[in-house]
């Protein structure tokens, strides 16, 4: 005789039953326990006397619903998933799958699906990964093959560290936090991406890749920022750069990131604060964990292998971002400032270097040569050993500031373009060159004051720590 297993209500039934038929009991109190209708009951008892026990199996056990997916269309999702988008979360592999692959499935589907091949998103919850590990070092125990050994073992994940909570900003502008993250986004070498998200709303409001963590990408954030919402309130930064102020090895006032970033803000009207702890700025932290798995999947299936060609990329993947993850601006009030010319913009965002003039008459500056001259295009000379500081602009256009007067810097190049002797050269009309007025933010005096007052709050820092 086969062995009848019911599930636990099914059982119930069953022993109501029984007991009635046996007992010939209450009906009506019957059908209050079980919450049927006396004539339910009725066909109950029948079905009893007629097939026993096994009359109370649900009719569709073990069958197959209608609706279900067929294994051949699981297997083929478990196949895009390892092979095409192994890198991607549920809810970008379900959009895949609908953009690319015309396989329309819910992100729970999806998820079911992978989760009983024990595939799990990069970004699945520390509980769910230890509920998973937990069946999957079950099923290693019981594992007879190498094979299947080592299938459960690739499926065993770390868990993932989470970031506390904090509470939004109320405007848009209010707070922008900024961060670099260096990681292999594309080809073979790693990259530095240049991030900052509004706190208000989880707009990405700029991106840049940098082969390191450097000033310019900085510079090419706050260049976006300014020319498409204008002047935030406040950054949040982390401190490394503070404490690099002065680097081993090099006297370069280009190599002092913070100074001339914090100078070029503080004359627009930005203020910054900094902390060495990520909880300072969770925001961008947790959106560079969102991107190492989002962006670099989007950048392998465009065929990104260069800095050029991935920066030309963001502006299109910020807009997609943003549309389906960041909260309306519309519904938020902007704290940003008024847009600032570009010219301003392109002198405030500027590198400076000290320097000084040689025996001819000329400043060495990247290797190159080059002398000052006015708006009519003459060369200025000035003697041996005269101080100087040459400006480099956002646009690499270069200046330099002498004796409380800004020149242009023309190169001297090591070969003449022309003879006076054999080549006949039209003369050409000279045209006059743009020099900013000394009233520019990035006059000499006011910014080794700054330099200066920076340092000193560096060692009064160092100071405390010590």
């Amino acid at each position: 005789m086969r062995k009848v297993v019911l599930t636990l209500k099914e059982q119930q039934k069953y022993d109501v039953i029984k007991k009635l038929v046996e007992t010939e009991g209450n009906k009506k109190r019957a059908a209050n326990k079980l919450k049927l209708t006396p004539r339910q009951i009725n066909r109950l008892i029948v079905g009893y006397k007629q097939f026993g026990k096994e009359f109370f199996i649900h009719g569709n056990r073990g069958r197959k619903p209608a609706n279900s997916l067929s294994d051949d269309l699981k297997n083929q999702i478990e196949d895009l998933y390892n092979t095409k988008y192994f890198d991607c979360t549920y809810t970008q592999f379900t959009e895949f799958l609908a953009d690319r692959e015309n396989i329309y499935l819910s992100i729970a589907e999806v998820g079911q699906i992978l989760r009983q091949r024990y595939i799990l998103s990069p970004r699945t919850h520390k509980a769910t990964r230890k509920r998973i590990k937990k069946q999957l070092l079950a099923q290693k125990k019981q594992a007879t093959s190498k094979k299947e050994v080592a299938k459960i073992q690739a499926n065993i994940v770390a868990t993932e560290d989470a970031h506390p909570r904090q509470p939004r900003c109320i405007y848009f502008g209010e707070e922008v936090q900024m961060d670099a993250s260096i990681h292999l986004w594309f080809g073979n070498e790693k990259t530095a991406l240049h991030a900052a998200i509004d706190d208000a709303t989880g707009q990405i409001l700029a991106a840049y890749f940098d082969n390191q963590e450097t000033l310019n990408g900085y510079y090419n954030i706050y260049y976006q920022i300014l020319t498409k919402y204008g002047i935030p309130y406040l950054f949040k930064t982390d401190k490394r750069t503070v404490f690099e102020y002065n680097k081993k090895g090099t006297t370069l006032d280009e190599d002092n990131t913070f100074t001339q970033f914090a100078y070029a803000s503080t004359q627009l009207g930005t203020a910054i604060s900094t902390s060495s702890t990520p909880e300072f700025k969770p925001r961008i932290e947790r959106l560079f964990g969102t991107l190492q798995t989002r962006l670099v999947s989007e950048l392998r299936l465009a065929g990104i292998t260069t800095i050029e060609e991935a920066n030309e990329f963001l502006p299109t993947f910020l807009d997609k971002y943003n549309s389906k993850f960041a909260l309306c601006i519309d519904n938020t009030k902007s704290v940003f400032e008024k847009q600032p010319s570009l010219q301003k913009i392109n002198l405030t965002l500027a590198v400076l270097s000290r320097r000084t003039i040689d025996t001819g008459h000329s400043i060495c500056f990247k290797k190159k040569f080059y002398r000052p001259v006015n708006c009519v295009n003459t060369p200025i000379y000035f003697g041996k050993g005269t101080k100087c500081m040459v400006i480099e602009a956002f646009d690499k256009s270069l200046y330099v500031t002498i004796e409380d007067s800004i020149f242009a810097l023309e190169e001297i190049p090591e070969v003449q373009s022309y003879s006076e002797s054999f080549d006949k050269v039209l003369p050409k009309e000279s045209k006059k060159i743009y020099i900013p007025k000394m009233t520019h933010p990035w006059k000499r005096q006011s910014f080794e004051k700054f330099a200066e007052k920076q340092l000193a709050k560096i060692q009064k820092e160092l100071e405390n720590v010590s």
